[in-house]
């Protein structure tokens, strides 16, 4: 079998054409495949087999009148919803004669990404709920559009409305798409249309809900709920939430706030609350918890939290209101259950190198404790012992070296010293005992360190390990584990919300404006995923980055056309996708206008 590679991409996603013979006939396919790591190093692990490409593509040459189809999903002559403004009935066929060596391209923009997110958005029925939600008034472009524009460019990772209106709409085909000219898409009407979204936040997660619902079935009796910050350019000071505390983006030098977000288990985001950036993750759930469960009601919801937001107060709070959790537990309680990490019986292998075991609780609460123990997680945890026990000891054997050839009269500089080392390798911190010898005039002379075998010993069996506490009825521990490891899936959110919708860092300084913020990141977040469930359904994988990868060489441009009359015939025109981009398109029910619109004639002297 022969194989070629339409765009290989290092990690991601790409098409691989295959070949194979039989009966002296040749065939050719296409498949749909990512790099995966296994053992024996890189691997091509098949996602789709995606055949040849039928005659849809043939067929679907729909023009500009037909965008809401194609966004739609709907064929061109099916019932349709007011066609988008600026784009006329498709022009007749018209025959001329051009100068073939004058013919010109100019004005290419984007086209591949913000027709995805026009996908997107309208599929989820956004164009039609905020047409409702935000009737149109006196204003020239409705805020219904102003509202697609903004999370259309959170979508295509802008990092401010500024840069929105005066570079990164005009260099798009949304004019065209929606009818807007660029002039009228300024920044101080998306600053507006920030301000009339907001007070739209809880009917735009209602709906979504209802979407998702409908369109992959999702249920809301398992969610996952995890905290992230993100930092302000700026000192803030109109904003009370703006403070400084822990900051996942290395930050603390800036001012944060704290973002709680609720996601399913395929992480579907479906509620967020904004904090003061020096809130403490443990202090927000219960205000989630009340929050959604006014929204769901209480039936039969099972949380799913990390370790930083559990606290005995919060399980209490959880038990009172009749709900079920799943949480991770700290590191301190593993050492309740040495004994079961010792005794080999009762491990259930999930997958090589993976292995759980179900214990009682302690003190015989109606609880369930899951020890997991993995073989990756263990060599990983080994190393960084290492590392920071090898950089620990250097650093304190220079200390050690210098006080012995000149002792110094201030101990308390040289204690001060060793503790910020401990406290840069907190893991090593735990295998040794430092002490600061003095000599007979009281001045620091040298260093003893002594290493305890039996933290060594406990680091060794713990490398790896961990506890997860449930209250829950199921007697499965691979059914828990598996529950708890979809909390990836809020992580997840959280990275794409940060790396490829550029949530951080925050320009705005007023409150509102901050809020208004994070609502147009959480409605590109859902866009975002319900790409990856929408690729996921037709059977193409979840990888959204490379799909839009692929969708960015699509561009619209103008075309000059010389012709013999004296007159310049002007098309705009979008790019046609190469055939590895049509699969994928055709197979998500896409297809890219081609036909072209006539702009303009121009007279002109040859």
């Amino acid at each position: 079998m022969q194989t070629g590679y339409a765009k290989p991409d290092n990690g991601g996603m790409f098409l691989k054409r295959r070949a194979r013979t039989k009966n002296g006939e040749r065939y050719e396919y296409w498949e749909l495949a990512r790099t995966v790591r296994t053992a024996a190093g890189p691997r091509h692990e098949t996602v789709a087999y995606l055949g040849k490409l039928d005659e849809g593509e043939a067929r679907r040459e729909y023009g500009w009148p037909d965008i809401d189809a194609l966004l739609e999903g709907r064929e061109a002559d099916a019932p349709r919803q007011p066609a988008l403004p600026g784009l006329g009935a498709a022009p007749a066929p018209e025959w001329r004669r051009v100068n073939v060596r004058g013919v010109r391209v100019g004005r290419v923009r984007e086209f591949g990404r913000v027709w995805a997110a026009l996908a997107v958005w309208r599929r989820l029925g956004l164009h039609r709920l905020l047409a409702g939600l935000m009737p149109a008034g006196r204003e020239d472009v409705g805020w219904d559009l102003v509202a697609c524009v903004l999370a259309a460019g959170r979508f295509c990772a802008q990092t401010s409305e500024l840069g929105v209106s005066e570079r990164w709409y005009e260099g798009t085909a949304l004019p065209d798409l929606l009818g807007v000219p660029a002039e009228r898409m300024n920044e101080s009407r998306l600053y507006r249309g920030l301000d009339e979204l907001l007070g739209h936040k809880d009917a735009l997660c209602r709906h979504l809900q209802e979407r998702w619902g409908s369109w992959f079935g999702t249920g809301y009796d398992f969610l996952l709920y995890d905290v992230t910050s993100t930092y302000f350019e700026g000192e803030a000071e109109a904003n009370p939430k703006a403070a400084r505390g822990y900051s996942r983006d290395n930050r603390p030098d800036c001012k944060q706030v704290c973002v709680g977000l609720v996601v399913t288990r395929e992480g579907l985001p479906v509620g967020y609350e904004v904090f003061a950036g020096n809130r403490t993750d443990v202090t927000t759930l219960e205000e989630i918890v009340e929050m959604m469960e006014g929204k769901y009601g209480k039936a039969n919801r099972v949380w799913v939290t990390d370790r930083g937001i559990v606290s005995e107060d919060n399980l209490e709070f959880l038990r009172g209101r009749g709900a079920r959790y799943l949480v991770g537990t700290p590191k301190s309680m593993l050492r309740r259950y040495e004994a079961e990490l010792l005794d080999a019986g009762g491990w259930q292998t999930i997958r090589e190198g993976l292995d759980v075991k179900l214990a009682a609780a302690p003190d015989g609460a109606d609880e369930r404790f899951v020890l997991c123990r993995s073989r990756d997680r263990a060599a990983k945890e080994r190393a960084m012992l290492e590392r920071q026990i090898g950089r620990l000891r250097k650093a304190l054997d220079k200390i050690d070296a210098g006080l012995r050839r000149r002792p110094s009269a201030d101990a308390q500089k040289v204690e001060r010293r060793i503790g910020r080392w401990l406290g840069r390798n907190p893991a090593a911190d735990r295998v040794f005992d430092v002490a600061v010898v003095r000599d007979g005039g009281g001045r620091a002379c040298a260093l003893r360190l002594d290493e305890r075998a039996e933290r060594m010993d406990w680091s060794s069996l713990a490398h790896g390990a961990y506890l997860l506490r449930t209250n829950h009825v199921s007697e499965d521990p691979a059914e828990l584990w598996k529950w708890y490891i979809q909390l990836t899936q809020a992580e997840a959110a959280f990275r794409t919300s940060k790396s490829d919708l550029a949530l951080r860092p925050v320009f705005h300084q007023k409150e509102h404006r901050v809020d208004a913020h994070i609502l147009v990141c959480f409605l590109a977040l859902a866009m975002w995923r319900t790409l990856e469930q929408w690729m996921a359904s037709k059977g193409l994988g979840t990888c959204a980055r490379q799909f839009l990868l692929e969708m960015d060489r699509l561009h619209a441009m103008d075309l000059t056309l010389p012709t013999d009359t004296g007159s310049d015939l002007r098309l705009r025109v979008v790019s046609k996708p190469e055939k590895p981009l049509a699969m994928l398109l055709d197979r998500l029910g896409l297809s890219v206008p081609q036909i072209p619109k006539m702009i303009e004639n121009v007279v002109q002297t040859f």
